[in-house]
């Protein structure tokens, strides 16, 4: 029979595997069918918010656009003439030179160059509109992580032409198992150290998790966003990742101890023999269970021959692991 003598202890610390990734990542295409004159940029490429990241060949909208241009300049030209022959109609029939008819036929002319003014003007935004959706422009400051459509290339619309990162928030992404992602908090502090490089560390706190597992392993992502990480830290880096040392005291036994329902041998050293005490149990991992309750610092607990003891039977000298 070995056994321990329980101590309060930081929380079990997990170490994880996790990869660097962007805080915010977004797919990005043309809103219609195009075939792609140019892209100056590529994979991991560093753009300012605003930059042309692709564009569509645009003759033939450039061409609409200045028919419809062309259009507003003679809807312009149109109401002119109407409101001048309108003027002039309503002078006449004040000095009773001409009838209200005329006046009541000049009024509704007026009424339609100006309507035809109206979707003149609406049609001419609208072509400009669709010759500013021919150049695709970066959403934020970031950097280019992949390109899916080369130059020459047709693309439908909506069909993604590249991926694009935010170069300013930067996240660790980590796969736990269901179990170990009910132990874990938003906001929880973790500790992140480069695999390529262990010196290399930021600080992360947990920032969601992701609230259905993946089908095929049954694990959930967390999400831990870096807090002012160093360069070092390039997107798609692997990283190690554990929960910071600040944890509150708990008192920790080997797996072994446990007894189920939750339980554990106690040693009475006054009179050298075990109890079984119930313990409620805060956590576990493969090796050691958290006792949330039923235990207190000194308690002297069996780790090993758990499961050929009685109550009451007189056991040896403590003997340690």
């Amino acid at each position: 029979m070995a056994s321990i003598l329980v101590d309060a202890k930081e929380a079990i610390l997990r170490s994880y595997t996790g990869s660097v990734v962007a805080g915010t990542e977004v797919e990005l295409g043309f809103p219609m069918i195009g075939t792609i004159s140019n892209r100056p940029v590529d994979v991991g490429d560093q753009v300012s918010n605003g930059d042309m990241l692709a564009q569509l060949s645009a003759e033939d909208l450039t061409s609409d656009l200045r028919s419809a241009e062309a259009s507003v300049v003679v809807a312009r030209s149109q109401l002119r003439s109407a409101t001048n022959a309108r003027d002039r109609a309503k002078e006449l029939a004040e000095r009773g030179v001409s009838s209200s008819t005329t006046l009541e036929d000049r009024e509704r002319a007026l009424v339609a160059a100006q309507a035809q003014l109206d979707q003149a003007l609406s049609g001419s935004a609208q072509a400009q509109d669709l010759l500013d959706l021919a150049t695709l422009k970066a959403p934020f400051d970031g950097v280019v992580t992949e390109t899916e459509a080369e130059i020459g290339a047709t693309v439908s619309a909506g069909q993604t032409v590249l991926r694009f990162a935010d170069s300013g928030t930067r996240e660790v992404v980590i796969d736990v198992s269901e179990q170990d992602a009910g132990l874990v908090n938003k906001g929880d502090r973790f500790t992140v150290r480069l695999l390529a490089d262990d010196s290399v560390s930021a600080e992360a706190v947990l920032d969601r998790i992701n609230p259905v597992a993946e089908r095929a392993t049954r694990t959930q992502r967390l999400h831990l966003v870096l807090e002012n990480p160093s360069p070092s830290f390039r997107l798609g880096a692997l990283a190690r990742v554990e929960p910071s040392r600040n944890a509150a005291l708990q008192i920790i036994v080997p797996l072994s101890a446990v007894l189920e329902p939750p339980a554990v041998w106690l040693v009475e050293r006054g009179s050298n023999t075990v109890a079984k005490q119930p313990v409620v149990i805060a956590e576990t991992n493969e090796d050691f269970a958290v006792i949330a309750s039923g235990l207190t610092p000194g308690d002297e607990v069996v780790t090993k021959g758990t499961h050929s003891l009685e109550d009451g039977q007189i056991v040896g000298p403590r003997i340690s692991e």
